[in-house]
């Protein structure tokens, strides 16, 4: 079992860690940086709990060696609010009752701010689509699209 030494920006922040080999993104952000938005709900990339921005695009951190983000950009879910506001997004998801147990909600929040950064004005089909790869068993999606309609129209993520 191999160390690495690597440097990645999370959240905005420089961070310098050793991990090792076989240490999956997730486990680093949860184990080496105490960041818990990102859940483990499946440890194979099928659940999107764990969803994030690697350099703006969404990934499953479960599937990503914490190795590979050496050089990288990260932004969980903690990172989306600036000076404690909450994003149009985020309040959405409030206004809208879209969040149920929460346990999928950071990861669909980071794939709904990825979709609405590209395409600040998407459609119903398009969101779904965005969305394709998160997992929720409470909500049944209306809410969430609705949500995420309501923030495109207030201006995006």
């Amino acid at each position: 079992m191999g160390m690495h030494s690597i440097t990645v920006t999370v959240n905005g922040e420089k961070e310098h860690l050793e991990v090792p080999s076989h240490m999956t993104l997730l486990q680093m952000l949860r184990e080496k940086l105490g960041i818990t938005g990102p859940k483990n709900g499946c440890s194979a990339g099928e659940c999107g709990a764990c969803t994030v921005l690697l350099d703006g695009e969404p990934v499953n951190s479960c599937m990503v060696l914490a190795v590979e983000v050496d050089g990288h950009e990260v932004v969980t879910v903690e990172g989306l609010a600036k000076e404690g506001q909450l994003t149009p997004l985020q309040q959405a998801f409030i206004d809208y009752n879209a969040v149920q147990c929460g346990f999928c909600t950071p990861g669909i929040l980071i794939s709904a701010e990825a979709l609405l950064e590209r395409n600040p004005h998407p459609t119903e089909e398009e969101i779904k689509e965005a969305l394709v790869g998160n997992l929720c068993r409470c909500t049944g999606y209306v809410r969430i699209v609705k949500a995420v309609q309501a923030a495109a129209e207030k201006g995006g993520a």
